[in-house]
């Protein structure tokens, strides 16, 4: 298994949401599939996270303490299942809008991007950032521009794994890494307000 940049419960929270959002989505023709991401690891329930202090060490008596990166709470003790579920299902709506602005040829460059072993992690979230960018440019401005892109990003995981349902795992585990990269303060903001 891929391990991603920002490992374990540090982007559980962009986990959940994508997790979330794809089970809401209509048109994804691999929602049979997404429980393997529960059984294989790579998502769980927020419940089931292991929380650590402000100084990084694992809290025992039950109390949910954050943990601080850069200066900045990496997770919100306060978010709970129920309030990503929320978050994903609107995101989900605006991504079902925003579905038919997404070209076929920048999801058959990104299907062979992710088919290609030979690229590095870091190479194909670069490929994904870039296809958000052009996206983005094309989307209306009356959309936050750092939720269109977001939901861009979710909505290119879905149609890469429409398109080639093995690479799931792999194009999920990359758009996380995605979105802890750079979105992690907005996705944190979202899920608190």
């Amino acid at each position: 298994m891929e391990q991603d940049i920002h490992s374990g419960r540090f982007n559980q929270m962009e986990r959940m949401l994508l997790f979330a959002f794809l089970e809401e989505s209509s048109g994804c023709e691999f929602k049979e599939q997404l429980p393997s991401l529960r059984s294989q690891g790579i998502v769980y329930p927020l419940q089931d996270i292991l929380y650590c202090d402000s100084d990084g060490e694992l809290q025992t008596d039950g109390n949910r303490s954050g943990h601080f990166q850069n200066g900045e709470q990496v997770f919100d003790p306060e978010v709970n299942e129920e309030i990503v579920r929320t978050i994903a299902a609107q995101l989900a709506e605006i991504g079902d809008q925003l579905d038919k602005e997404v070209k076929a040829k920048v999801v058959n460059d990104l299907v062979q991007h992710f088919l290609n072993e030979n690229l590095s992690r870091e190479e194909i979230t670069r490929c994904l950032s870039q296809a958000v960018e052009v996206l983005a440019r094309a989307i209306p401005s009356d959309l936050e521009r750092e939720k269109a892109m977001l939901v861009l990003a979710m909505v290119l995981t879905k149609k890469v794994a429409n398109k080639v349902p093995f690479l799931l795992q792999r194009v999920f585990s990359t758009t996380v890494n995605y979105i802890s990269q750079h979105f992690h303060g907005y996705v944190a903001r979202m899920l608190r307000e």
